[in-house]
């Protein structure tokens, strides 16, 4: 097909051409209207009246790494969500955790999701842990017009090192500000409204070589801690029976536990605090 051809069945030219390995720079050039950060921003505060998804916590332990969220998203004073999904894996061997303006937050994770699987597919070869995380601070960057409206996508990432060193943990947390400053955080790290919470809990409960079971403990302490103290994080609901999505990313790449699995650690921990609750109350009586 030549290019009047394809002009005259509505394909850019740019389709015919040689496509570099970035989706996103990709649709920069043939449909820039598509990607978040070139739509019109609305030129008051809206962060009050969008969803706004918070805790994400993440903590390596001896062979991979942990991510977890709560299942709550408000708006303003309102609970506008019960079970939202806020961890998805990016790719094969990496996770992603979104806190902030849900509805941009979630469309960015799709973009991300591509962006890597486009990389792959382009290169034959998976991009590097490093790589993925410098392509997910550029697209925050990309965000900023938004983020300074309220609008704010602040994720957490996460993956499995294929290249580690040997001697080096192969589990590694990346963090992010709203202007895209990437940071890569050493044994466990939190984003969102219960963060403070979570990483004082995480300071007591977490270790260097904790196995994955440990680790999913401590996650689930963490962020049970961080619903106790901010209202916008949602604790275990057995009721409901609604409990943190959590992944496992190890070098059999990521996996999501099961309802089953993660309620056994939450239900765990409820009937603890509780009987140290009674505990206290019997001691005071």
């Amino acid at each position: 097909m030549n290019e009047s051809s394809a002009g005259r069945n509505g394909f850019s030219p740019a389709y015919l051409d040689r496509v570099g390995s970035s989706f996103t720079d990709f649709l920069a050039g043939t449909a820039p209207d598509l990607l978040p950060g070139r739509r019109p921003v609305p030129q008051f505060p809206v962060g009050e009246i969008a969803p706004h998804g918070t805790t994400i916590v993440a903590v390596n332990y001896d062979g991979g790494v942990i991510m977890g969220g709560d299942r709550r998203a408000t708006m303003g004073n309102l609970i506008s969500s019960r079970d939202i999904e806020k961890v998805y894996p990016a790719d094969s061997y990496s996770v992603i955790g979104i806190a902030g303006a849900a509805g941009l937050a979630i469309e960015m994770v799709r973009l991300y999701q591509v962006e890597l699987e486009h990389y792959e597919k382009i290169e034959g070869l998976t991009m590097s842990l490093d790589g993925k995380a410098n392509r997910l601070a550029a697209m925050i960057r990309g965000n900023l017009a938004a983020a300074l409206q309220g609008l704010a996508v602040v994720p957490l990432f996460a993956g499995f090192d294929l290249d580690a060193a040997p001697g080096t943990s192969p589990g590694r947390i990346f963090s992010y500000d709203v202007t895209g400053g990437n940071y890569e955080e050493r044994g466990y790290a939190a984003v969102g409204s219960g963060s403070l919470f979570a990483k004082n809990s995480l300071k007591k409960t977490w270790r260097h070589g904790l196995a994955a079971e440990g680790a999913i403990r401590s996650l689930v302490e963490a962020l049970y801690d961080a619903a106790d103290d901010d209202s916008a994080t949602g604790g275990p609901d057995p009721v409901r029976r609604l409990y943190p999505i959590v992944y496992r990313v190890d070098a059999e790449g990521a996996v999501r536990l099961t309802d089953a699995e993660v309620a056994a650690v939450a239900d765990e921990v409820v009937a603890e605090r509780a009987s140290a609750e009674l505990q206290n109350m019997q001691r005071e009586g």
